[in-house]
């Protein structure tokens, strides 16, 4: 049985990816999270629902200490690395805490990997380290890395430091998932996993807040892009298929041991409103939408192009629908408010 480190898995993506992983393979995942911004909930689910094929570790990846402690109790086949600071605007009023989260702590985590032999990796990276693409084109992992905010540039200092490490090293191999706009819940086990958040910021969850009235009202940062309305395009995947992505990625990397860097989206981008009339359409609940100023480090558009990953695994994404990401999104913050 194969054993995984999971870092950040208490959160959103890495408990989505967890069950995935669980569900389609005899593997066994270690869970490393400190619980800043993840939920006990989410890793108490998975050890319900397999049982004795979860561990969970409560540490920071600060702490020298406890990841040997971690790494000296388990022989791990890989690590798929989730925990990071990831809010842009908050990346820009606080850029050396992602600095020192982002960037500091996956060099501690990578240097006790290193120790230890640990040699696959997959990193949770984004879209973000494209900055601002000229023109309506698909971003297309060749193109130039040029963020404009910290947290695009954290998670692009970490892309570097893997490659600088491969080279120092040619037994290690990584993979990386450059992600666009991730959203809904678990299809599987319906109400059993979602995003929880503690002060939202994603388009989609905090639309659904307002249809389940959790919120008055929302905001539209900027309506003056050079876009077809005004707004923000983006590409938004299911966090389902995001999942299968994790794991098609790595079994690819540890079958081929070739590095390698994924766009994960679906190729297709919907404008702010767009997706807040989704939204209400699937809920049939109207809401307040305000105008506001645009947020800083926003690019206009951001569209995948995601024929690599297509290409060289066996990644099949099956929710490729605005209307599905939304609804799932949707019957899950309905679900919050009556637990």
């Amino acid at each position: 049985m194969q054993t995984f480190l999971f870092t950040g898995a208490a959160g959103y993506i890495g408990s989505h990816t967890a069950y995935y992983f669980l569900s389609n393979s005899d593997c066994k995942i270690v869970i490393f999270d400190n619980l800043t911004t993840g939920f006990l909930e989410n890793v108490e689910f998975l050890q319900r629902t397999f049982s004795g094929r979860v561990e969970f570790v409560l540490g920071d990846l600060e702490n020298s200490e406890i990841l040997r402690e971690t790494f000296r109790r388990f022989n791990f086949n890989g690590i798929v690395h989730f925990a990071a600071s990831l809010i842009v605007q908050e990346s820009v009023q606080k850029p050396l805490l992602y600095f020192k989260n982002n960037v500091a702590n996956t060099t501690n985590l990578l240097q006790i990997a290193q120790e230890f032999q640990v040699n696959r990796f997959l990193f949770s990276s984004t879209a973000a380290v494209y900055g601002e693409p000229k023109g309506d084109a698909k971003v297309v992992e060749s193109l130039p890395k040029l963020p404009i905010n910290p947290y695009g540039e954290s998670k692009l200092m970490i892309e570097k430091i893997l490659h600088a490490l491969e080279v120092a090293n040619p037994s290690f191999k990584s993979v990386i998932l450059r992600y666009f706009n991730v959203a809904g819940a678990l299809m599987d086990k319906r109400g059993a996993l979602g995003q929880r958040a503690k002060n939202a910021t994603h388009l989609i969850k905090v639309a659904c807040e307002c249809a389940c009235k959790k919120r008055e009202k929302m905001q539209i940062f900027g309506e003056d892009y050079p876009t077809k309305d005004g707004t923000c395009i983006r590409d938004y995947i299911h966090i389902d298929d995001l999942a299968s992505a994790h794991f098609y990625a790595l079994q690819a990397l540890i079958e081929n041991a070739e590095s390698e860097i994924y766009n994960v989206g679906y190729g297709k981008g919907f404008s702010v409103k767009e997706v807040i009339a989704c939204v209400k359409k699937v809920s049939g609940t109207d809401f307040i939408v305000e105008s506001a100023q645009r947020r800083e480090g926003d690019p206009s558009v951001l569209v995948s192009d995601n024929q690599k990953i297509l290409a060289k695994t066996q990644w099949n994404p099956k929710y490729d629908d605005l209307e599905t990401i939304c609804k799932s999104a949707y019957l899950w913050e309905e679900k919050l408010k009556k637990d």
